[in-house]
């Protein structure tokens, strides 16, 4: 769905509008003296603000095409307000030129426009499929916004190997194979797997590894594996178990359970009861799979089900995702959507950008009536090859699913907004601890890791009234090679130095402060897991760089590192503690704990990535092909460090050439 349509004409550019239609650019007001922020919903715009924008929406009239597309309207330093889409853009931008009738939400967007683009396509269709494109690239303010678009996990049966792997796959749909799902997380995908490799035998080691075994390995040993690197199992048996597994994910389980269960007992009637044993434990596996589904339906066979809950202003929207008549999880969504917008406008905007970039499954049903559902069913029927139905059941299994879905939308919603406000009373505890007059929007912790200053990185942690927003989570490699190792403060003085550079940069480049509503970039307040040489460190940075506005606060450990013991630092004031049974204490204890989770866990991963790094990974032009021939001549990369330019070009698979590159490599380094 990324791609522009076929039809698409170039954009209307605001130059093409005659300079005589729009206002003096000096004319143009401030965005905060124009309307209270978006999200709050309130507030009133002011008269004179709001014929401005309709004077510059006439301008635009005129130049509107009369057919279908999508338009933008614009704000001052060409920020991207909205984005729409109408089967007629000239009669849509018509009903922006009154000044009256309008929402709040409408009005405020009017008077901040001062620019319109329009690009034209072929069909309505089309423009819904390039109207997701650009509010999921765009992300205007005043659009429903999904805020969590990362991709699903699938089941991948690999098509590219004489015997295929079975492996979970998240991203681009690059490498040949069956791909299965989507899974609502990984968590799901790894159970499904488990169960399967019991059932099937079907092997999960990558091709590399499968190349280089001589001997079986442990799944082997454990009845996970049915051994074809090692001919434990011939190819033939092997393609098999493999169509079993690809007919039981396409939704034949029950044909699959019932052919092996005719072999159990006709190896039992052969009295091989080995061979049935290990047919009966196939079969509790295939068992597995679907009885730990949860909600499994029985009439349908492949749907996604949304389910959209609003409460207090907030929109919570349930997806379950049905394959093969079994359920394969759910995931819960929070858009992004001005309050004053109905529950059927924010599913029907939610819809076109959830499947922007994902496959459609055969039935899509919905827990409200939306606008453009025969719209999207025309694009997704288009873009599959097949009948796709977008549906609001009525009755049946299919609403009995919908209502499920429902239900677990309106507990999920509940439960956020009760730790929203708890986690609100925290960030004002914070505040009130540290004697800071602001409300806490934004708070980020910093810690670093290392072992003796090896594979050193530093870690930032985000926390808001939401919680923890892990997308906002960072890590820094550090890179200043004149750092003594295990220089704790030059490592702090780098990570804020290249943190709050490149803060600047983007304010400098004309990004706006986040409003009311929304997340912001610049943080409220910094804590530092470190005594008072962290802290100073951070302090002198910040000030170096010309930071103002951002407390600062080092968090030593108590005594034999206790929790609940810590001294902190902050300017102006003399160490302190807080109260042993303070709330704000406990939260800062978490706080610094998640940071030291992310940061340990960044640096094992980098640890570890080193202890399997090899030298011959370094070398231009050594792929791996080359590098197994190398490995299978020599054994190791050190003998092969150690190998004569001659004994190199007599490895099987490598050339004078390569051998020549190889050996330049190694004694160069020398």
């Amino acid at each position: 769905m990324s791609r522009p349509p076929r039809s698409a004409v170039a954009e209307t550019p605001p130059d093409d509008i005659p300079p005589e239609g729009l206002p003096d650019e000096g004319s143009v007001p401030a965005e905060e003296d124009l309307l209270a922020l978006v999200d709050e919903g309130v507030g009133e715009t002011q008269p004179s603000s709001l014929a401005r924008g309709v004077e510059v929406i006439k301008a635009h009239l005129r130049h509107a095409p009369n057919g279908p597309g999508v338009y933008r309207m614009l704000g001052q330093d060409s920020e991207v307000l909205y984005v729409g889409k109408a089967r007629s853009i000239r009669k849509r931008i018509a009903s922006y030129t009154r000044e009256v009738g309008h929402t709040n939400r409408i009005a405020r967007m009017i008077s901040l426009t001062v620019s319109m683009v329009f690009v034209s396509t072929e069909t309505e269709t089309e423009a819904l499929l390039l109207e997701a494109n650009y509010i999921k690239q765009m992300k205007p303010r005043f659009n429903v916004l999904l805020r969590d678009d990362k991709s699903f996990p699938y089941i991948l049966l690999s098509g590219d190997h004489a015997a295929p792997q079975i492996t979970k796959h998240r991203g681009a749909r690059n490498r040949k194979g069956d791909y299965f799902g989507p899974f609502a997380s990984v968590w799901a995908v790894n159970r499904t797997l488990n169960a399967l490799q019991r059932a099937f035998l079907l092997r999960s080691c990558t091709d590399s590894f499968y190349e280089n075994r001589t001997r079986p390995c442990l799944l082997f040993q454990i009845k996970r594996c049915s051994g074809p690197c090692t001919g434990e199992v011939s190819h033939e048996a092997y393609g098999d178990l493999v169509r079993e597994a690809r007919d039981f994910l396409s939704g034949k389980s029950r044909a699959v359970r019932e052919r092996l269960a005719e072999d159990m007992n006709a190896a039992a009637e052969a009295l091989e009861f080995e061979t049935a044993a290990r047919l009966r434990d196939r079969i509790a596996a295939l068992s597995a799979v679907q009885g730990s589904q949860g909600v499994n339906p029985r009439t349908v066979e492949e749907a996604d089900v949304f389910a959209l809950v609003e409460e207090a202003g907030h929109f919570a929207i349930e997806v379950f995702f049905f394959r093969t008549y079994q359920n394969w999880g759910n995931r819960t969504y929070f858009p992004r959507a001005d309050r004053s917008l109905s529950g059927e406008e924010v599913l029907d905007a939610f819809l076109a950008q959830f499947y922007e970039d994902k496959p459609a499954p055969r039935c899509v049903l919905l827990s409200h009536d939306v606008e453009n559902a025969a719209v999207l069913q025309e694009a997704l029927t288009a873009r599959m090859g097949r009948k796709v139905e977008v549906s609001r059941p009525q009755r049946g299994e299919r609403r009995e699913l919908v209502e499920h879905a429902e239900k677990n939308a309106r507990e999920t919603l509940a439960r956020k907004l009760a730790e929203a406000s708890a986690q609100e009373k925290l960030l004002a505890a914070l505040a009130s601890a540290f004697g800071l007059d602001q409300k806490l929007r934004r708070v980020e912790i910093y810690d670093n890791s290392h072992i003796m200053g090896t594979n050193a990185v530093g870690a930032m942690v985000v926390a808001g009234p939401a919680g923890f927003m892990k997308s906002h989570y960072r890590t820094f490699n550090i890179k200043d090679a004149t750092l003594t190792p295990g220089d704790d403060y030059g490592m702090m003085r780098e990570v804020l130095g290249r943190r709050f550079s490149r803060l600047k940069k983007e304010e400098a480049e004309g990004a706006a402060p986040a409003p009311e509503g929304e997340f912001p970039s610049r943080p409220d307040l910094i804590l530092i897991d470190g005594g008072k040489g962290q802290f100073e460190a951070a302090r002198q940075t910040l000030a170096e760089l010309g930071v103002e506005g951002v407390a600062i606060v080092g968090i030593a450990k108590g005594p034999d590192r206790d929790a609940g013991r810590e001294t902190f630092f902050m300017e102006g004031r003399e160490s302190f503690k807080l109260p042993p049974r303070d709330p704000a204490l406990y939260f800062v204890q978490r706080l610094r704990d998640e940071a030291h989770r992310f940061a340990i866990g960044t640096h094992r991963a980098r640890r570890k990535k080193d202890f399997t790094k090899s030298p011959l990974d370094e070398i231009a032009g050594i792929g791996p092909a080359r590098k197994r021939a190398l490995l299978q001549a020599f054994g190791t990369a050190k003998a092969i460090s150690r190998a004569a330019l001659a004994d190199l070009e007599k490895a099987p698979g490598i050339n004078a050439a390569t051998a020549k590159l190889v050996y330049d490599y190694f004694n160069d380094r020398a």
